[in-house]
């Protein structure tokens, strides 16, 4: 069975925000390693690294469930109810996608300011 056109747009969507997420993480571990090198007990730097390390794992979870998403509204045999819970599943994680980079967002940025 094919995608419906706006499941199609929530996973793009989501893969996007997805993507971003990744991108600001990645950056963000780029600027924190060598500092919290120099300050391994400073309770901020502690935090903010846990924080993207788990938003990266996030990252990964999240793809994995849009994997498993798509291998069951592409069996022969989906009925209606279950693309309407999948197409609900997707929304809700969209949302918390788009939380998860705004709290990324956030961090980065506040990498960014230090001297």
């Amino acid at each position: 069975m094919s995608l419906s056109p706006e499941i199609k747009a929530i996973i793009d969507r989501l893969a996007r925000e997805l993507q971003e997420i990744e991108e600001d993480v990645k950056e963000g571990l780029n600027i924190i390693q060598p500092i919290i090198s120099s300050f391994p007990n400073n309770v901020v730097l502690i935090q903010f690294f846990a924080s993207l390390s788990n938003n990266l794992l996030y990252v990964e979870i999240s793809r994995r469930r849009i994997e498993i998403t798509l291998n069951r509204l592409s069996s022969v045999d989906v009925n209606a109810n279950e693309i309407l819970e999948a197409g609900e599943d997707l929304g809700m994680e969209l949302g918390r996608a788009i939380e998860a980079k705004i709290s990324v967002k956030q961090i980065v940025n506040r990498l960014r300011e230090l001297p």
